[in-house]
């Protein structure tokens, strides 16, 4: 059996904070939502290759070295739980998942 981190609120009310999994790059369209929304600095939006492998932005548009751009997740271990990417995002494309101690 594993425990989980969870966290008792002044209400007295237990809650277990979910905190980002993964991300689904083939449904992400990225339009940046998440990106905008998320408090901590998790995710990086990065251009896809034709082989998928991901490309780093520079701020300039180099269309022609990528096919599409999308969202990654670039610094998990920033993340709070607070699911506002996957409440956002227009593709459903979050998995959240509860730590275990």
């Amino acid at each position: 059996m594993s425990d989980t981190f969870s966290v008792t609120l002044p209400s007295g009310a237990t809650w277990t904070p979910t905190f980002v999994n993964t991300l689904d790059e083939e449904k992400c369209i990225g339009c940046g939502r998440c990106f905008r929304v998320c408090p901590r600095g998790v995710l990086e939006l990065v251009g896809l290759d034709e082989e998928g492998a991901h490309i780093a932005l520079d701020g300039e548009d180099e269309d022609d070295e990528y096919e599409k751009k999308v969202m990654t997740i670039a610094h998990r271990e920033l993340c709070i739980g607070c699911t506002a990417c996957a409440k956002i995002c227009p593709k459903k494309c979050y998995t959240h998942a509860a730590a275990v101690l």
